[in-house]
């Protein structure tokens, strides 16, 4: 229903943020993310908004580009996903990361979002797996050319060995997926 709010930034605080936009103060839900792109209290700023109806209550989720929201929207798409929980996904891995995440198949990385579980975890990783290529245009590449997830190759034992060192595993698929295949 509503794409986008411009209008003064009001109020800012974790989790939220207000706009006050004609005259119309608008209460917007916000990850850490967002506010971290936010201006001080008084400035311009444009919002891109995702609406949820329910039978009690009309909330209105506020995002920093187009980006996080459609993140947003394909991860409330997830089976035991709500809105709070894709929330604390994104303040926890900006969409770029969660396609990385996603594309490496590190269900760990996405599990450090509060209230967030490893089946959860793997939830999203399973569902997402083929929607979420299109964040991480470059890293996704990388992590694709190492193999990431495949199961096979020295690419693949280089992940691995790297997640035995403590790394996590989209950062192990990104590194092995930037050397040179010579």
């Amino acid at each position: 229903m509503f794409y986008s709010l411009e209008g003064t930034l009001v109020m800012k605080k974790p989790g939220l943020a207000a706009l006050s936009c004609g005259g119309v103060g608008f209460k917007c839900f916000v990850s850490d993310t967002t506010l971290r792109a936010l201006p001080h209290p008084g400035e311009r700023v444009r919002l891109f908004t995702h609406l949820t109806v329910r039978d009690d209550a009309l909330d209105l989720y506020g995002f920093a580009d187009e980006a996080e929201g459609e993140a947003f929207r394909l991860l409330i798409g997830v089976s035991g996903v709500g809105a709070q929980v894709a929330l604390a996904i994104l303040s926890q891995l900006p969409p770029d990361r969660l396609a990385l995440a996603v594309a490496a198949e590190d269900a760990k990385a996405i599990s450090a979002a509060q209230g967030v579980g490893s089946k959860t975890a793997q939830r999203v990783v399973l569902e997402l797996k083929d929607k979420l290529g299109g964040f991480a245009m470059g890293d996704a590449a990388d992590v694709q050319a190492a193999g990431a997830g495949a199961g096979g190759g020295a690419a693949a034992d280089a992940v691995e060995a790297l997640v035995a060192m403590g790394y996590s595993r989209s950062e192990a698929a990104l590194a092995v997926g930037r050397l040179d295949p010579a």
